[in-house]
This record gives structure tokens, C-alpha cells and sequence, in this order.
């Protein structure tokens, strides 16, 4: 079933002009990450330590009454990012831009791969894992891993909480982010991918939902059912870099 689909979606990629990928916890499996709410999900479906669900572990709400814990929770998935890198999958996105200039990324995903195998036009909805700024001052930093932290960490300068530069559940989405997003959905794509995400958030689904309401192509990639598998033109069953492999193969089979 895959096959016929990857050549149709190939053959519409050829005449696309603009494209977005949306890029989920799924994206970065291969490279060993868990994903958080699907198949190998790190949380998925089940309390924390602390019997706690994960969504308020990792609140801002938290943070600010026993910073404690969501630094023990920032610390583990930090722990299952260490000494990872960018996929196959990450690649072909990036060559898919050089084909496709006017390409653009939105991802959750707070691992930095996209922009560390050096694509542009990235909007990284929540912020980077290993950008740390201190609460109260000035004070940033960014650093390779959590290994030598202090756990909750301190500025250095003044003493208060550190945390890192990502949107914990409950806090606002980063105004400078959303603006680029605004502006180049109100632009319109030829297509929209969704990959490797539930798109649980609305602001996730809302592009899928806006190309099809514009009568533009959505394609989703995905092992699972999701909430935009219903509204997608075309579902590549599988994962990221293995269905982003066979389409990027199939274009450059056929010349397109």
C-alpha cells in the first residue's frame, strides 16, 4: 500500500513550491530517543515516580513550587538524549530544503537535531533542551549534556534557579516563535507532512487542518493512528526515516 502512496506524494513533492514538515518525538526514534506518548513511549500512559502524571511533573507550576522534581524529569529525558545525533531522516529533510528552498520545519522537539544537521527555516516550537537560563538575571548558557549539573542548578551570578530554555506544560508558547509560524501559515503551503507526532496539541494539528480546508496535500507519516490521520490526503504507515528514505528514493528514481 506504501508504494503506490510514496509515488503519488513523490509526484506532488515535485510540483510543490512550498512545504512544511511538522516533526514529532517519532522523527528522532532512530536515533535512539524514546518517543513520549507512542510505541516505546518513555511516559507513555504511565505515572512517574512520584505518581504523578508526566504533563504535571513537567509543568511550569512545578518548577516553581519544587523545581526539584521537574529537574529530575528534564534530567532523565536529557539523560535519553545524551550523546545522540541526527538521523538519516533529519538528513533527507535537509536535502529535501536544497530541493525545495521555501521549506520550512516545525517541530516539538526540543533534541536541536534539525538545526544541528544544519537546517534552515526551523521553528523549534519548544525550545532547545541545552539552552539553560538563569530565572531571575541575565545569565545563559548552553551546554553539551546535564552530566556536571547541579540538580535543581543555580546561576552562577545570583544564586537563583537555572532552568532550560523549553515550554514546560502549562506555560506559554514563545511569542518570537509563533509570529514566524503565523506569518507563514497565513502564506499557505502546497503541502504539509506531519511526522512522528500525535499532534495532541492544537497548534500541531492546525496546520494539517488549514492545508485541508485550502484544498492543499497532507500527508502524514506515522507507525500509529494519530489526530490528524483522518484529515490527511495520504498516510505513509511506518517510520520517519524509513518512509522519508523511500520518498526521497522514489524522486530520485523517477527524476522527479
Amino acid at each position: 500500500m506504501n508504494t503506490a502512496t510514496l509515488h503519488k506524494v513523490a509526484q506532488h513533492m515535485a510540483q510543490a513550491e512550498r512545504v512544511l514538515f511538522i516533526t514529532g518525538a517519532g522523527m528522532s526514534a532512530d536515533s535512539g530517543l524514546p518517543t513520549y506518548r507512542g510505541i516505546g513511549g518513555l511516559y507513555n500512559g504511565r505515572l512517574t515516580a512520584h505518581h504523578i502524571p508526566i504533563e504535571v511533573a513537567l509543568s511550569g507550576q512545578m518548577l516553581l513550587t519544587s523545581p526539584e522534581v521537574t529537574w529530575q524529569y528534564l534530567y532523565e529525558i536529557e539523560q535519553a538524549c545524551r550523546g545522540a545525533s541526527y538521523n538519516r531522516g533529519h538528513e533527507i529533510i535537509k536535502e529535501i530544503q536544497e530541493y525545495i528552498p521555501d521549506t520550512w520545519i516545525l517541530t516539538q522537539n526540543i533534541d536541536g537535531f534539525h538545526r544541528q544537521v544544519g537546517c534552515e527555516k526551523l521553528i523549534e516550537i519548544h525550545g532547545r533542551l541545552y539552552d539553560l537560563f538563569c530565572t531571575y538575571c541575565d545569565y545563559k548558557v548552553t551546554v553539551e549534556n546535564y552530566l556536571h549539573l547541579h540538580i535543581p542548578p543555580k546561576c552562577p551570578k545570583c544564586g537563583h534557579l537555572v532552568r532550560p530554555d523549553v515550554v514546560l506544560f502549562g506555560e506559554m508558547l514563545p511569542s518570537s516563535a509563533l509570529s514566524v509560524l503565523t506569518k507563514q501559515l497565513t502564506k499557505g503551503f502546497d503541502m504539509v507532512f506531519s511526522i512522528g507526532t500525535t499532534s495532541v496539541f492544537p497548534y500541531i494539528s492546525a496546520p494539517v487542518q488549514m492545508a485541508r480546508q485550502q484544498k492543499r496535500i497532507t500527508v502524514e507519516i506515522n507507525p500509529s493512528t494519530t489526530e490528524v490521520s483522518h484529515l490527511v490526503d495520504y498516510r505513509l504507515v511506518g517510520g520517519a526515516t524509513d518512509m522519508l528514505t523511500q520518498l526521497w528514493q522514489q524522486m530520485n528514481d523517477n527524476g522527479l
